[in-house]
């Protein structure tokens, strides 16, 4: 099966109140956790890869272990640039075979994102690969996103139409709350449950809901969308980690976004935490191992283990696969 492009992805997903997950992929572990899960759930599933990934792994090998899942996965599966920070190096993805690119115009001005975008957008429809924008600008640090609270900003729904409509893009990531990184807040921004743990302020439902109105049936994309899952955290401080007042985007708030005009959900953090977890924990009960495949498949394990949670609570994805592959053809 080769790879597809996102369109029939985001077109079942919208009509079906559901997201596709976009994982990040950095190693070959990563990638057969996650499409281990994906075709368990029968899901479809996007693959994405950072300029961090890029310059750790190589794109060429990023592109073949991808390729290789798809031998061994019957699943729809889309290879995508994440963040991509300029024209040369979405350029460079569409001519190794991504299906989908994503153009990071976000620090720019509005008249500059646009122009950039579209220079982007005109060679990838010349190549039949699709482009998600950005507009509006997420906090947090993630590879080589580094954006301060302070330079952040919601996306502008009285901008959305004029920049899709200009930019010519086929998804646009916006800005309503969610943060890169597993320290998306600060303790003193969020309120504690009945449990005592610390629950962030909700994200700009209404912003949304203005975007939607603004372009129906559009594509909206979320970043900065990891959970930073409790239990993952806890492994690895118990087992010497230590991450303090790690915090993420609450689980029902990206349900609840799924099933709007949200049709994909970035999950980068949560896929560290997971496999930090299970090497972690590996190491303190077999402080003799030294062979990477002995702690490297129980940081897999958990992986698959997240990826199945994420696509049966979160996405609602599950199932979805068929129904998409029969609409590949007419994207």
């Amino acid at each position: 099966m080769p790879l597809i492009k996102t369109t029939a992805m985001f077109k079942k997903a919208y009509e079906g109140g559901f997201a596709i997950g976009a994982f990040n992929v950095n190693n070959m572990e990563i990638v057969q956790g996650i499409t281990g899960a994906a075709a368990e759930l029968n899901s479809p599933v996007i693959l994405q890869c950072s300029a961090g990934a890029r310059k750790y792994a190589n794109s060429r090998y990023l592109v073949h272990l991808v390729r290789a899942a798809l031998e061994v996965s019957d699943i729809p599966i889309a290879l995508h640039l994440d963040h991509g920070p300029d024209y040369a190096t979405c350029k460079s993805c569409i001519d190794d075979g991504f299906t989908s690119v994503m153009f990071d115009g976000s620090h720019y001005s509005f008249k500059e994102n646009i122009e950039k975008t579209k220079e982007v957008v005109e060679y990838a429809h010349a190549h039949n690969v699709v482009v998600e924008a950005e507009l509006g600008q997420l906090a947090g640090v993630e590879d080589d996103v580094n954006v301060s609270a302070e330079n952040a900003h919601y996306t502008k729904p009285e901008e959305v139409e004029e920049f899709v409509s200009k930019t010519g893009c086929d998804s646009l990531a916006i800005a309503i709350g969610t943060s890169h990184g597993a320290f998306k807040f600060k303790p003193e921004q969020c309120t504690r449950n009945a449990d005592g743990v610390l629950v962030p302020p909700e994200l700009r439902f209404d912003v949304l809901a203005e975007i939607e109105k603004k372009i129906p049936g559009f594509p909206i994309v979320l970043h900065g969308a990891s959970s930073v899952i409790p239990k993952y955290v806890k492994i690895i401080n118990d087992n010497g980690g230590k991450l303090d007042d790690a915090i993420g985007i609450p689980e029902d708030q990206l349900r609840k976004a799924a099933k709007s005009a949200v049709c994909k959900i970035n999950i980068d953090s949560d896929l560290r935490l997971a496999m930090t977890a299970g090497i972690r924990e590996h190491f303190i009960a077999h402080p003799e191992h030294f062979d990477p495949r002995q702690y490297i498949a129980p940081g897999r394990d958990y992986i698959k283990e997240l990826v199945i949670h994420k696509i049966k609570t979160v996405l609602g994805s599950e199932g979805s696969a068929p129904g998409i592959m029969a609409l590949v053809n007419e994207y």
